[in-house]
């Protein structure tokens, strides 16, 4: 092998997250089944129905549980024991862990203390300041709301100098305005090059963050890449919607003339049924038709939205 190879070969750069035949079971139970990928830096969405192997996945990437089989490296280095590595990484479980007599400085500092950050208070700062929460910081946990709780623990999380986050249903318990600031605050961190690795169950959560998707059913991954691309085999799916209004009949009657609609049906309590490719054509449609047949609409919900569904039929494609 020549020099130059040689140096070649030390300037490849390993991806932040590498995961490599990993395989999780418990007892008879087989949790996360020969997963293989990789992660670089930016936002990665790590999408699955509960029950899919997400956190338990997770749990192994952070170094808190270990591999039945297969191996996982963070930045380069194997994640288990390896205590210097974790001052690089940072991990919010979805369980909701706080102790409700600190206040939220009081929790963040305890964080930053664990970390062994001196002096404490401008990391605790800089991190309470990111979720938006200095003027609530010295009420204790008990009186916040279970948002504010998710945005202190993400504080915590942020505390030290992390190359890699790995959040798992950070979104639990936000509203609207808050998961706006969540996203906006993800985009600044992964603009800094940071390796942000986001668990959710809700498909449109993460479409709005994530360049790229892992898709994982049933301790498999079924799926990888470019999210628009996935998202395009997704609208291939037909989805059934349900429609009820103050007058079934005619509402069928407006949406069996549109294009996004494949057909259409009134079931046993009177309501429309649809079989849709186009969701988001349909979306926009509905309104404007009750509108225009001066038809009230009292509720309009998914039949088959579960993202089991949606794996299903991408696994069987």
């Amino acid at each position: 092998m020549t020099q130059a190879s040689h140096s070649q070969e030390a300037t490849v750069i390993a991806p932040p997250i590498d995961v490599r035949s990993v395989s999780k079971w418990f007892g008879n139970v087989v949790a996360v089944n020969d997963v293989s990928l990789q992660v670089n830096p930016g936002i990665t969405g790590l999408l699955g129905p509960n029950g899919a192997g997400k956190t338990t996945l997770l749990h192994m990437i952070a170094g808190l549980a270990k591999p039945s089989e297969g191996e996982v490296k963070l930045l380069g280095e194997p994640v288990r024991d390896n205590p210097q590595l974790y001052h690089r990484v940072g991990f919010m479980s979805e369980h909701e862990s706080v102790y409700g007599f600190l206040t939220g400085r009081e929790f963040v500092e305890l964080a930053a203390r664990l970390y062994g950050l001196e002096p404490l208070s401008p990391p605790v700062d800089r991190a309470i300041e990111l979720v938006g929460l200095t003027d609530v910081q010295g009420r204790t946990l008990s009186t916040y709301s279970r948002g504010m709780r998710q945005r202190m623990r993400l504080a915590a999380t942020l505390v030290h100098d992390l190359e890699v986050l790995l959040l798992d249903e950070p979104l639990n318990g936000t509203d609207p305005r808050q998961r706006i600031e969540f996203q906006n605050l993800m985009r600044k961190l992964a603009s800094e090059g940071r390796t942000i690795l986001i668990s959710s169950h809700i498909l449109e959560e993460v479409e709005l963050l994530a360049g790229s998707i892992l898709l994982m059913v049933s301790g498999k991954l079924a799926a990888s890449g470019d999210f628009h691309a996935i998202r395009a085999k997704l609208d291939e799916r037909p989805y059934k919607v349900r429609i009820v209004s103050s007058d079934s009949r005619a509402m069928a009657a407006a949406l069996v003339r549109l294009d996004a609609v494949d057909s259409v049906s009134i079931d046993a309590e009177g309501a429309v049924e649809i079989m849709t490719r186009n969701v988001s054509d349909l979306q926009r449609s509905v309104p404007r038709l009750a509108q225009e047949q001066h038809i009230r609409l009292l509720r309009v919900e998914p039949l088959d939205e579960s993202l089991e569904s949606v794996f299903s039929y991408l696994v069987e494609r």
